[in-house]
């Protein structure tokens, strides 16, 4: 059975940068795509980017392409999310996901959901 926990999130200011992690266990092995999402409250998930097991393929949202860098250290069981240039938000829950099919953007495409971090970005 596979697990994931995400970690990484904080208080940080508009143009300031954080690095998080997702760290997968338990049954599992490296053959599945890791999405990353994010929710703030009152408002829908909003998918974020995703890399696949095999390193041949990633997607980003057009909304952080340029800013966000998904990289992952398969021996690590790991996949993070590399946030430069963030910009003031409230607090939101970021989150990560895992399915066995390619990077698909929408949350049903992930049948394994993991533990989130929240980051709050001030102005």
């Amino acid at each position: 059975q596979l697990h994931l926990i995400a970690s990484g999130g904080g208080l940080v200011q508009a143009g300031d940068s954080l690095r998080l992690s997702c760290v997968a266990s338990g049954r599992a092995d490296s053959h599945y795509t890791v999405a990353w999402f994010r929710q703030a409250p009152g408002k829908e998930r909003e998918y974020l980017g995703a890399s696949g097991w095999n390193d041949a393929y990633v997607d980003y949202a057009d909304s952080v392409k340029g800013r966000f860098t998904l990289s992952r250290d398969i021996t690590k069981h790991t996949t993070y999310l590399q946030m430069d240039h963030l910009k003031h938000e409230k607090a939101a829950v970021y989150g990560c996901a895992a399915g066995r099919g390619g990077c698909g953007r929408s949350a049903g495409t992930y049948d394994t959901w993991g533990q989130g971090t929240q980051v709050t970005v001030s102005s």
